[in-house]
Order: structure tokens, then C-alpha cells, then sequence
């Protein structure tokens, strides 16, 4: 594109140092383990590095800026746009639902992605959960909660909160805020292998998330790794999360692992991906086709900004069978996980007499 900058993400094969952030609290009971990451003014010695944070699970990326800066060989075409319609439910709560909606149920490991607006007196009160791992992506106000092993606190605007829920975790989900309080939440498929796992909860707070900022582009790195840096939470499932903005007259290559399932969507303006340019407009998600190496991005409006969600993950390839809360491999797996919450087994024994702060009646 003619008068355009060119900020290119690629594969490097230089190890990418983790950035400075420190566990603040870590509590772990043998049930489940709670983590908070903030930064630091020294970077992490191996010694004081989380265990799990040693493991690169995919190649890790850096920003190439040079004048002639490497261009993807191989981006990514546009398969599918989901039009993400506004659905209330209840009162108080509306959300535009992608993945794992009718136009697409799932894009293996990614098995759901909304965009959801809370107002009090919503509230997701006291409810299970069993074998995935999401992230909720606060854009805007507070959102509380409060789990059955005690865990409580809130999440405020730019603030991340990844939940490994694993075998079992049961929890209630609120607005904090005065007003609408807006965010947004997926769920990753765990492997058959993973799914009776301890729960986790691991919070990144905006001040913490790193963003860099390059020739009209800014890139928020959630979970995953780009642009030399890598993100301190630590994931199950192999896992790409980047708030993406990018101006006007500015173009983006992001280089995506082979193999991975991509999805881009659009917070706010109009973003062009792929090589022939295809528009995706505000509350649009685009699906990206396997062939290909990376995605390409740039404003749809030579203008103004355009802001994305890009989430990406390496597939499980595995039968997926989901009743409401539960994600499991077989129909048995998933009765198994309703037995086991109704009789307070494996995994769900600190339900027993619990209820939450936000005691209400469970949305449905």
C-alpha cells in the first residue's frame, strides 16, 4: 500500500527472555492454585521464574522494523466472517456470541468467544464448570468474583484473568461497577489428558500486560508471545491472545504458528485481513484458513484506527461432546462430571455447603 508502514511479526529463533514480572501471591492446597503476576524492577532469574514459564510451547516471535522488513511469505485468508448480533438474556446481560454460535460451533481448541455487556442486577450466580480453560478480557468497568476454595477479587478494565477450571471449580461471576461493565471471555478446549487437571486462576493486570508500541501499531501481548515479548500466563493448551490496534496507513504481519486455528474480533473501526483485503467491521470475527503462516491486518478506513482481538491455538483434533458447563470426550464423561458436582465428588468437594458472596439464582 502506497505512502504505508509495514510492521512485520515473525518467527525468530532466538529465545525471547521472560519479561519482568514476579509472582505477587501464589496459594495452592492441593485443590487449587491461585496467581497473581505484577512487575518488577529485575528481570527474572531462572531461579525466581515459575516453573511453568521455562516451557516455550510454540517458536517465539520478535518485530522485525528494518526498511525492508520481512513479509510473511504464506498470510492467512479470511474463510469466514461471523456476524455477532447482540442477544439479550435476562436482565442486565447481552452478549454477541461468535464461536460457538450457530453460524460456527467451534474452531477446535477455541469453543466459544463472546463479547458481553453486564448491568446490575445480572449476575452468573453460583454455577460449576469442568475441562476447558478461559480468559475473561475486561474493556470496560468491574467485574467481580468469588469461587468455592475462597478465591475472590475483581477485575477491572484491562485486566486478564486466565482459569484453568480443569476438574472441577464452582464459582459466581458479577458487574462491579456502576453502569454497563463490557468484556471479553473465551473458552479453550482442554485435551483428553488435561481435563482432570487441579483448577487454576492466574490475573495479569492492565498496568502489567506489556504493550509495544511501533510506527502506528500497538500490540498488547494477553497470553502467548510476540514482538519480544512473551506473556507470564501460562496456559494448558498452547495459546495466542494480542489486543491489536492499528492505524491508519499502517499494515501489520503477525506471524501465527503453522497448524493453528486463528480468529480475529473486530472491538472497534473496520480491519482489512488477508492478501485480498476483506472487510470485517465492528463486532465482526473473521476466521482465518489454515494454509498460511501469519495474518495480515490493516485499517479498513485510510482515516481512522482499528482495534482487534487476534486469538489463536494449536488444535486438539479430538471428539468434543459439551452440556451447558461441562466440556468433556464422551457423553459418559460428561454425566460423570454432573454426578460427581451433584454428590460433591472429585474436584467439587469444597462445594459442600458454599455459597458466594453472589448468592442469586444461576443464569441460564
Amino acid at each position: 500500500m502506497s505512502g504505508s508502514t509495514c510492521v512485520s511479526l515473525a518467527p525468530s529463533s532466538v529465545a525471547v527472555a521472560p519479561p519482568a514480572m514476579v509472582v505477587e501471591e501464589t496459594h495452592s492446597d492441593g485443590m487449587i492454585t491461585i496467581q497473581r503476576y505484577v512487575r518488577s524492577d529485575h528481570a527474572m532469574s531462572a531461579s525466581s521464574t515459575p516453573a511453568a514459564a521455562l516451557l516455550l510451547l510454540y517458536e517465539p516471535f520478535s518485530l522485525h522494523s528494518d526498511e525492508a522488513p520481512m513479509i510473511l511469505s504464506k498470510p492467512r485468508a479470511v474463510v469466514q466472517t461471523l456476524t455477532c448480533q447482540r442477544r439479550p438474556l435476562g436482565d442486565g446481560f447481552a452478549y454477541r456470541r461468535s464461536i460457538g454460535g450457530p453460524e460456527l460451533e467451534s474452531l477446535d481448541p477455541i469453543l466459544s468467544f463472546d463479547d458481553f455487556e453486564f448491568t446490575g442486577p445480572a449476575n452468573f450466580g453460583d454455577h460449576p464448570h469442568r475441562g476447558f480453560e478461559s480468559l475473561t478480557y475486561v474493556l470496560e468497568g468491574s467485574i467481580g468474583f468469588h469461587d468455592f476454595s475462597g478465591h475472590k477479587g475483581t477485575i477491572n478494565t484491562g485486566d486478564a484473568q486466565w482459569t484453568t477450571v480443569g476438574r472441577g471449580v464452582v464459582h459466581a461471576e458479577v458487574p462491579a461497577g456502576q453502569g454497563v461493565q463490557r468484556g471479553l471471555n473465551f473458552w479453550i478446549n482442554l485435551a483428553a489428558k488435561d481435563k482432570m487437571v487441579a483448577p487454576s486462576y492466574q490475573e495479569l493486570a492492565s498496568v502489567d500486560i506489556t504493550t509495544v508500541d511501533k510506527d502506528g501499531v500497538s500490540v498488547k501481548v494477553i497470553v502467548g508471545e510476540a514482538q519480544g515479548v512473551r506473556s507470564p500466563l501460562q496456559t494448558r493448551t498452547p495459546v495466542m491472545c494480542l489486543d491489536i490496534t492499528v492505524g491508519p496507513g499502517t499494515h501489520l504481519h503477525q506471524a501465527v504458528p503453522a497448524g493453528w486455528s486463528a480468529c480475529a474480533y473486530v472491538i472497534d473501526g473496520v480491519a482489512s485481513f488477508g492478501p485480498s483485503a476483506r472487510a470485517t467491521r465492528q463486532h465482526e470475527c473473521a476466521v482465518f484458513g489454515a494454509k498460511g503462516n501469519g495474518v495480515d491486518a490493516r485499517s479498513g478506513d485510510a482515516d481512522a484506527s482499528t482495534r482487534f482481538l487476534l486469538v489463536a491455538a494449536r488444535p486438539h483434533g479430538e471428539t468434543v461432546v459439551r452440556e451447558g458447563f461441562f466440556v468433556m470426550n464422551t457423553r459418559e464423561e460428561v454425566e460423570q462430571a454432573m454426578d460427581d458436582y451433584r454428590n460433591h465428588r472429585n474436584g467439587f468437594e469444597m462445594a459442600v455447603g458454599w455459597t458466594s458472596d453472589h448468592v442469586a439464582t444461576p443464569a441460564q
